[in-house]
C-alpha cells in the first residue's frame, strides 16, 4: 500500500511534466527528456528503496555501517536504458540525546552529504556521527553517504592504469619554460585521450546536472518526500543545481565552502579565481609560521619564510628526498596546507626538519602512497570528467597561457599546477554542457544554509556572495578571518550553533550573520 500510494505520487508528477511538453511536434525546451527521466527513475527508485545490509569486505567499512546500492540511469533521456548502480551507506538515527540519555530524540528522516571533489566519495560519512560535535544530528537524522557516479564502485571511471598513476619525483616551476609547456600540452592531451578510450561512450553522461538528477533518484530511494542535504566544496554546485531543478523536493540544504554557480565561471574561472585566492592562504600560513620562528627556524618574517621554502625546492630538484619526493610533491604537499590551517604546524615541522638534515617526516607527508594509486587515479578521472563535460572551456592554448602568465606574476604558488589539472579540458572528446543558471525567486525554495570561510582559497569568499544572490531566502553565516575549507562540524562552536538550530528546528539567525574566527592552530614541537 505504502508503495503504491508513493508511485500515485510521482505518477502525478510524471504527469504534470509530460503535460508540460510541447505538443505538435515542437522542439522541447532543453533538459525536458532528463527531467522526464528523473520522475521515472524516482518512482521506480521509490518502489524498489534499498536493501541496506552489511558492507562488503572489498568496502572495508566497520561495523556499525549499512551499506546498499540505488539504481539510475545513465543517461536521463532514456531512462530505460542502461542503468549503473551507485554505492549508498547509511547509519540509522540513534534517537539519543547526547546531554540527556534518557530523552528520545524524534527521527527527523535522512540527511544526506556529499563531500565535493569532484571525484570525492561519501561512504564513510555516516560515521562522523560518532564525534561529539555531529552527536546531536545523528541523534535525529539517519547519516546517509554516497559514491557519486564514477566514483569507488558507483560505476567507476578510469582515465590511465593507475600503475603509472605516480610518477617519480616531479618539477613544478612557478615559471615554466616553453619546452616544459609543450611537455605539458602533451600529457593533457594524451590524458583526455585516455579517458576517451576507457570509458567510450559513457564518458559524456559523468556530470553535475546528472549528480543532481542522481540525488533525487537517492532521496526516492530513501523514501524521503522531500530532501534534507550537506554539501561541501563542489557538493555545494550540485546541490544548487537540485535546488534550482527541484525547488519543491527541498526540505533543508547547507552548502558549506559554497563553490561560485555563475555560469560564466563553471568551471574556467573559477579555477583563476582560486589560483589568485590560494596566493593569500600561501602567504596566511608563512605569516604563522614566521610568528613561531623560535619554534621551527624558518624565518621571522614571511618572506624569509618563503626563502626557506624556495631553498627546499632547490635541493629537492637536485635530489629528491627517499628518492621519491621533488619539488612537485614538495608543492602538493604544502598546497594542502592552503585547505587546512590543521595541517600548519605538520607541514612546518617536516620542512624544518628537511632543511636542518632530516628529510624523513617530509618524505612521510609528501610521498605518494602507492598504495592509493588507484583510488586517487579514480578520484582524478572523475575530477576531470565532471569539471570538463560541465562547460565550454578555452580550447585554443593561447588563451590558457595568456591567463595564466598573467596571473603567475602576482599568484605564483598554486597557478600553473591548477593549468595542468584542468589542462585535458581544452582537449576534451566528449560534447559539453551548458551550466545551468541556478537562480531561485524568494518563496520558491524553502530557506537555506550558506556557510564560508572568509579566506578560504580552494572556494573563494566570492563563491558564496554569488551563491547567496542567487538563492532567494537563503541566510549566509560567515566565519571572518578563517581559511579552512569546509567549516561545519569542526571546533567553531558559533558555526556549529548555526548548523543545528538550521537542521534540528529549521531555525535561522540574520540574512547575514558572522562567526569569530577559530583559533589559530598551535605550533608543534
Amino acid at each position: 500500500m505504502r508503495a503504491l500510494t508513493l508511485y500515485t505520487a510521482a505518477g502525478s508528477l510524471l504527469l504534470a511534466t509530460l503535460a508540460a511538453t510541447p505538443a505538435g511536434g515542437a522542439e522541447a525546451a532543453p533538459g525536458t527528456a532528463e527531467l522526464r527521466g528523473t520522475v521515472v527513475a524516482a518512482a521506480r527508485a521509490r518502489v524498489t528503496g534499498i536493501d541496506f545490509g552489511s558492507c562488503s569486505q572489498e568496502q572495508d567499512m566497520p561495523g556499525s555501517l549499512q551499506c546498499g546500492t540505488v539504481k539510475v540511469p545513465l543517461d536521463y533521456a532514456r531512462p530505460d536504458g542502461r542503468q549503473i548502480e551507485l554505492t549508498v551507506s547509511r547509519v540509522r538515527a540513534t534517537h539519543t540525546d547526547p546531554h540527556n540519555s534518557k530523552r528520545r530524540v524524534p527521527r527527523q528522516g535522512a540527511l544526506v552529504f556529499n563531500p565535493g571533489g569532484p571525484g570525492a566519495s561519501g561512504m564513510y560519512f555516516p560515521l562522523i556521527g560518532l564525534m561529539p560535535e555531529w552527536k546531536r544530528l545523528a541523534a535525529a537524522y539517519d547519516l546517509v553517504g554516497y559514491a557519486p557516479r564514477g566514483v569507488g564502485r558507483s560505476a567507476p571511471l578510469s582515465c590511465q592504469d593507475p600503475k603509472h598513476f605516480f610518477k617519480g619525483p616531479s618539477q613544478a616551476p612557478t615559471h615554466p619554460s616553453e619546452s616544459y609547456k609543450q611537455e605539458r600540452i602533451a600529457r593533457a592531451k594524451a590524458y583526455a585521450r585516455g579517458c576517451a578510450q576507457r570509458s567510450g561512450g559513457a564518458l559524456r553522461h559523468y556530470h553535475s546536472l546528472n549528480n543532481a538528477r542522481d540525488l533525487d533518484v537517492l532521496r526516492a530511494a530513501l523514501g524521503e518526500e522531500r530532501l534534507t542535504f550537506m554539501g561541501a566544496s563542489y557538493g555545494t554546485y550540485y546541490g544548487a543545481l537540485y535546488a534550482a531543478l527541484f525547488p519543491s523536493r527541498v526540505r533543508r540544504m547547507v552548502f558549506d565552502a559554497a563553490v561560485n554557480p555563475d555560469p560564466e565561471q563553471i568551471w574556467y574561472r573559477n579555477n583563476l579565481d582560486q589560483s589568485a585566492a590560494f596566493e593569500g592562504r600561501w602567504a596566511d600560513f608563512r605569516e604563522w609560521v614566521a610568528k613561531h620562528h623560535q619554534v621551527y627556524r624558518l624565518g621571522d618574517t614571511p618572506a624569509k619564510v618563503l626563502r626557506s621554502y624556495e631553498r627546499a625546492r632547490a635541493q629537492l630538484a637536485a635530489e629528491p628526498a627517499g628518492g621519491k619526493v621533488g619539488p612537485g610533491q614538495l608543492q602538493g604537499a604544502f598546497l594542502q596546507a592552503g585547505y587546512y590551517d590543521d595541517y600548519w604546524p605538520y607541514r612546518a615541522q617536516a620542512l624544518s626538519a628537511y632543511l636542518q638534515g632530516d628529510p624523513k617526516p617530509l618524505i612521510d607527508i609528501a610521498a605518494p602512497v602507492t598504495e592509493a594509486a588507484a583510488e586517487a587515479e579514480n578520484s582524478k578521472a572523475v575530477y576531470t570528467a565532471v569539471e570538463c563535460n560541465d562547460a565550454p572551456w578555452p580550447t585554443e592554448w593561447r588563451v590558457w597561457d595568456r591567463d595564466n602568465t598573467r596571473l603567475a606574476r602576482v599568484a605564483p604558488f598554486e597557478t600553473w599546477d591548477n593549468v595542468w589539472a584542468n589542462l585535458p579540458c581544452a582537449f576534451w572528446p566528449a560534447p559539453r554542457q551548458r551550466p545551468l543558471d541556478v537562480r531561485t525567486a524568494p518563496g520558491e525554495l524553502p530557506p537555506t544554509l550558506i556557510l564560508a570561510a572568509e579566506r578560504d582559497a580552494a572556494a573563494p569568499y566570492q563563491g558564496a556572495l554569488e551563491l547567496h544572490r542567487r538563492l532567494g531566502d537563503s541566510v549566509l553565516v560567515t566565519e571572518r578571518d578563517a581559511g579552512t575549507h569546509g567549516i561545519a562540524g569542526g571546533p567553531n562552536a558559533c558555526v556549529n550553533a548555526h548548523v543545528e538550530a538550521y537542521l534540528l528546528e529549521g531555525r535561522l539567525p540574520v540574512r547575514r550573520t558572522a562567526c569569530a574566527p577559530r583559533p589559530e592552530p598551535r605550533p608543534a614541537t
